[in-house]
């Protein structure tokens, strides 16, 4: 990584120019599609697959759980660059659009949470989730769509430029 200087301040370079919106969004898609999975994992004790599924249905909740993970992570970002990005986003608006960005996540779990246990049945939480008491959203998959996020804008701001230089104008 090396350093220059332009009209706006200092700017992190990789590859000898800074990071685009294109390639912001792609960085933040990629890493979240790496973290994601991870948390799925991580979480199964706390959902009643865990002690009722096969090795077969655990394998492919997980898969399913990712791909919509990667599905949330890219529409609530690019929701969140239709009403609050700049065409120089990451270093226009970024925190606007990172807290702009975890809300979305955040409130789509709520509902889909809700939607998926309540509604549809399509998978129940084991005894050892904490839940919300007035929505029953489980606590983990909260915290998911908050650390996840959170630590995803920490390192792309880390990259595009230095965090204390990002701009809200």
């Amino acid at each position: 990584m090396t350093e220059r200087w332009e009209a706006g301040g200092l700017i992190a370079t990789h590859g000898g120019g800074p990071i685009s919106s294109s390639g912001g969004l792609h960085r933040y898609v990629v890493f979240g599609a790496i973290l994601n999975p991870i948390w799925e994992v991580a979480q199964l004790p706390l959902y009643s697959i865990w002690r009722n599924g096969s090795w077969r249905d655990i394998a492919l909740a997980v898969l399913h759980c990712t791909a919509g993970d990667v599905m949330m992570t890219t529409a609530s970002l690019l929701g969140s660059l239709l009403a609050l990005g700049r065409p120089d986003w990451p270093t226009e608006r970024y925190l606007a659009t990172a807290i702009s960005t975890v809300i979305a996540g955040l409130a789509y779990t709520m509902f889909s949470e809700w939607f998926n246990i309540e509604i549809r049945h399509n998978w129940a939480d084991d005894d050892l989730m904490r839940t919300l008491p007035w929505t029953g959203t489980g606590l983990s998959p909260l915290a998911q769509w908050i650390v996840i996020p959170v630590v995803n804008f920490l390192w792309l701001g880390r990259a595009a430029k230095r965090p204390q230089q990002l701009r809200e104008t």
